[in-house]
């Protein structure tokens, strides 16, 4: 996991099931509360199988799978050092999965000249009750916030696939500046960065934030 997620937990944020949030905002221009919760296995794994699995994830994510697969697939991501998977809720409510992770121990690294503090974000909504709503800007502005605000990172980076325009747009709205196209092994992807100076000149919301430090 990464030391983004490595802060001590005693001063994390719970919910009133006593699920512990690594970060919480209140987004009042949406007049919702965002927080983001590293996976827990036992609680997520059906959720994530099937959100994975939806429509409008399969063509970007190729995590398609039955459920032994996935499930190893999932143990993989969980037990890897460099890169931490999170479930977002909006109102406390599990909605969508987030990946963040250190760039330099990424594969993006080889395609751009990654400082050792920079990190980066994957994101899908789940459930599709909750697409077009206008929830993608305001859940990825606080992922991002949270990046920084979690640790040293001056560039939060992403890699969308060039195909989803849609996404590519969110990430534009949240500060993100393209950088050029890549090649990844999975993907033609759209290499972004999100800058700490013009993220909270521009960007970021003025708002109080709980965060695991």
């Amino acid at each position: 996991m990464t030391d983004a997620s490595a802060s001590a937990a005693a001063d994390s944020a719970t919910d009133d099931a006593g699920r512990e949030y690594a970060y919480r905002v209140r987004d009042e221009p949406i007049d919702r509360t965002i927080a983001f919760a590293e996976v827990d296995p036992a609680l997520d794994f059906d959720r994530l199988h099937a959100w994975l699995g939806s429509d409008h994830v399969k063509p970007y994510w190729q995590l398609d799978l039955p459920e032994p697969a996935f499930r190893e697939r999932l143990d993989e991501k969980l037990s890897d050092d460099h890169l931490t998977p999170y479930v977002g809720l909006l109102d406390h409510t599990p909605m969508s999965y987030w990946e963040a992770y250190r760039a330099a121990d990424d594969v993006v690294a080889e395609c751009y000249d990654a400082a050792p503090e920079d990190r980066g974000v994957h994101l899908l909504i789940g459930p599709p009750e909750y697409l077009g709503h206008g929830y993608s800007i305001p859940l990825l502005r606080a992922m991002t916030a949270f990046q920084f605000r979690a640790t040293d990172a001056t560039r939060v980076v992403s890699e969308p696939d060039v195909r989803n325009e849609r996404v590519i747009h969110v990430f534009e709205r949240c500060g993100y500046e393209a950088q050029k196209r890549i090649d990844l092994p999975d993907k033609e992807a759209v290499l972004m960065h999100c800058e700490r100076d013009r993220f909270f000149d521009t960007v970021a919301e003025n708002a109080e934030a709980e965060v695991s430090r």
